[in-house]
């Protein structure tokens, strides 16, 4: 799993117009990708790590400060364009494992106390943030 995590004062998703998910205040927005090897221990570890990794004022974890997160699922991490002009995403896992393996993360997140929002999985988001930093960093288990 592979997942592209900004340290935020504030972040929203739309999807039609409508609000799906939003956070406030200081916290992280995660976009999730899911590769064709992963599990639900994987999952799991990555939930972990997102609600544990010190990387908010002050060298925080969400733990630390209770900060909410924000978790969309993004098959695009898992693109590849080195070759012509045009990304494969043959990396990517399809929906239908990928979409429990996102909830899983979600799932896991809220199990150790997070406050967590999300998209729509597979819908046509529209995701805003205030990236604080700016601050972007790139977690793979």
């Amino acid at each position: 799993m592979r997942a592209v995590v900004q340290r935020v004062d504030g972040a929203s998703v739309v999807v039609a117009g409508e609000t799906v998910g939003e956070i406030t205040g200081e916290g992280l927005c995660v976009l999730v990708g899911v590769t064709h090897d992963d599990t639900p221990e994987k999952a799991a570890q990555l939930a972990r790590k997102l609600w544990s990794v010190r990387v908010l004022d002050g060298e925080k974890s969400c733990s630390d400060v209770n900060a909410p997160l924000l978790v969309i699922s993004q098959f695009t991490l898992y693109g590849d364009a080195r070759k012509g002009r045009r990304p494969t995403w043959n990396a990517a896992a399809p929906g239908p494992v990928a979409e429990p393996l996102v909830d899983e993360v979600v799932a896991q997140l809220r199990q150790l106390g997070a406050h967590v929002e999300t998209g729509r999985f597979g819908a046509d988001m529209r995701v805003s943030l205030t990236n604080h930093g700016p601050f972007t960093v790139l977690i793979d288990v």
